[in-house]
């Protein structure tokens, strides 16, 4: 056995590389055009079709399925795809993938890109030092472009050399010879390399190079795609484990989307994989099967000079090398069609079952009582209706906007008295994911609003989409005093400041003057509208809030002198009482929003 654990630690580099490469190029795009692919991603999901074809385009550029899904469940967890949506964009992924296959096949072994590698990352650092963002971006690009494919050719030349260690050789064929049993081992050795490297595009170059080298047959090789398939989902599965139950049930569609297809694809894998070969065989390179037989029938020594790039080759090994040369074109060609006629097949039959794998996964994942599913309920980022439609579908978000808000603050209140350690963790971790998705919907909602504004309104709307505007910026406001609560309420218990019975009654007494000021808001958005006897009691709550916090300011200068507590407890205290008073403000502006747009009308 002539394969040292330096050579291993070489192969292990080469994949690295590789990986490394597909990262880079993968990131340098999405900076570059990250905005725009988003809006895409956003804007083109209006029905499955559509979906489908901005995943396939989105996953085609910047070249990671796994990226495409990641971001899909992102947007999952902030409301801004429905599941049904997302279900789509990742069967467009699942094909867009299929692009990377087809590069490999036709630079990676016909032309030796690894050679053009090194004046590739030449033209690229003038980019990455420049000032620009963009221009560092596409540098990235051009860097990962030629690391991956730098990887790809020291990956090619890393594997062990099996012909030479017949031992090896040995242990591979006893996996090899058991019919439709070989192919369900080699699909499950798909998948979990796969998991392991965390690309079904590195596993695909993995198993071209496998076949190429004759480790194992152009079958089994297929057998592998198909494992790829199901190891792929892993990726956006642990991306879901911190997201709320949507992005959980979107990463599972995208497993049973790809398990129900390996499964329909088993029954049909020796006749399916008969067709890839005669359109390969008639229409491409040559026959995809004949590889094995090839390198098979050529002496050890003979078929490592001819893979080797030295010079000085005999005119029958020049002819034997460009034989093997069309036979690994051919195979790469049959796995990569193989591939990519799978995931059209795929996509094409389950897209009309896409409803039942979105109730299927609803059902299996579960949704608790501290789920929130953050989603815009009302509006779309799609095309609108008839402007002042449109209006009202947007109160309609606003109140759901607004009821999320004083969800928030109640949770804040139980912040404040909670003293589990691992439930204050998880309450405070769920009061940043409203934070987000606060920032997230007042983005959303004000994009909805500029647009019905390019539509005819009349002089009324006008001015109730000015009001909506202003107070979809109030809400999100009152948001962020509600985390900088709960963030005051954790440093107050990293300092570990003890309060007196009658700072947590001044708490309490203020917080309940802020969810009265909230529970007069919601009321006011629920008619649309406010009459002069809620303005006073709004009013009322307001000064009642400032009277007090000014009260209370006054107070605590004595009692901190008479060191009746800590300095320390003492900031944070009045952080609290000063947020809230903030709040209020907000809040009234809110009323005082509402109560113009009354007058006007």
């Amino acid at each position: 056995m002539e394969y040292s654990f330096y050579d291993f630690l070489t192969l292990i580099g080469a994949l690295g590389l590789f990986l490394y490469g597909m990262k880079i190029m993968s990131e340098g795009l999405q900076k570059a055009a990250g905005n725009k692919l988003r809006a895409i991603l956003a804007a083109m999901t209006k029905n499955r079709v559509a979906g489908v074809f901005t995943g396939v385009l989105i996953t085609a550029l910047i070249q990671s399925s796994s990226a495409t899904t990641v971001m899909v469940v992102s947007f999952v967890n902030a409301g801004l795809l429905s599941l049904l949506q997302s279900v789509t964009v990742i069967m467009g992924a699942n094909i867009g993938t299929t692009i990377t296959a087809w590069i490999i096949s036709l630079f990676g072994f016909k032309v030796s890109i690894a050679a053009f590698s090194l004046p590739m990352i030449a033209v690229s650092i003038p980019f990455i030092f420049s000032a620009k963002s963009k221009r560092k971006s596409i540098g990235e690009f051009i860097l990962g472009f030629a690391l991956l494919f730098m990887g790809l050719d020291l990956l090619k030349n890393s594997v062990p050399d099996l012909k030479a260690n017949p031992e090896m050789l040995e242990f591979l064929t006893q996996y090899t010879t058991s019919g439709f049993g070989s192919v369900l081992i080699f699909l499950f050795i798909g998948t979990v390399l796969t998991i392991v490297v965390q690309s079904s595009s590195a596993t695909m170059a993995i198993t071209l190079i496998m076949v190429s080298k004759g480790w194992i047959s152009y079958e089994l090789g297929a057998a592998m795609v198909l494992g790829e398939n199901i190891g792929t989902t892993i990726t956006a599965n642990i991306a879901a484990i911190p997201a709320n139950v949507s992005a959980k049930r979107a990463a599972l569609a995208h497993t049973t989307f790809n398990i129900f297809g390996v499964i329909w694809m088993l029954f049909l894998f020796f006749p399916f994989l008969r067709m890839i070969t005669y359109l390969v065989s008639n229409f491409g390179p040559g026959d995809p099967t004949q590889l094995t037989a090839f390198t098979s029938g050529i002496d050890a020594n003979t078929l490592k000079v001819i893979t080797s790039d030295k010079d000085g080759l005999t005119a029958s090994q020049e002819v034997l090398k460009a034989q093997l040369f069309d036979y690994q074109m051919a195979t790469s060609y049959g796995l990569s069609l193989f591939h990519t006629m799978f995931n059209l097949i795929n996509t094409f039959i389950m897209i009309w079952f896409a409803n039942i794998i979105t109730k299927l996964v609803s059902f299996v994942v579960k949704k608790k009582e501290s789920d929130e599913e953050f989603q815009l309920k009302y509006i779309s980022t799609g095309m609108l209706s008839t402007s002042e439609l449109s209006l009202l579908q947007a109160w309609k978000e606003l109140k759901v906007y607004s009821e999320r808000t004083t969800r928030m603050f109640k949770l804040v209140r139980d912040l404040y008295y909670e003293e589990n350690e691992n439930e204050f963790v998880k309450k405070f971790s769920r009061i940043q994911k409203y934070e987000n998705i606060s920032d997230r919907m007042e983005v959303e909602i004000a994009k909805y609003l500029t647009k019905v504004a390019e539509g005819r309104l009349s002089e009324d709307s006008k001015h109730q989409l000015q009001t909506m505007l202003r107070v979809v910026s109030e809400i999100e406001s009152v948001g962020d005093s509600c985390y900088n609560l709960a963030r005051t309420i954790m440093r107050k218990r990293e300092d570990k400041s003890v309060y007196n019975s009658e700072m947590n009654a001044n708490i309490d007494l203020m917080m309940n003057l802020v969810e009265g000021a909230i529970h007069q808001m919601n009321e006011s958005l629920e008619n649309n509208h406010i009459s002069n006897e809620e303005v006073n009691r709004s009013v009322n709550i307001e000064n009642e809030i400032n009277n007090f916090r000014n009260q209370l300011k006054l107070q605590n200068v004595e009692d901190v002198k008479g060191k009746k507590y800590s300095y320390q407890a003492s900031v944070t205290y009045m952080d609290i009482i000063v947020e809230c008073e903030k709040m209020g403000d907000y809040i009234i502006n809110v009323v005082e929003a509402l109560n113009e747009a009354t007058v006007k009308n």
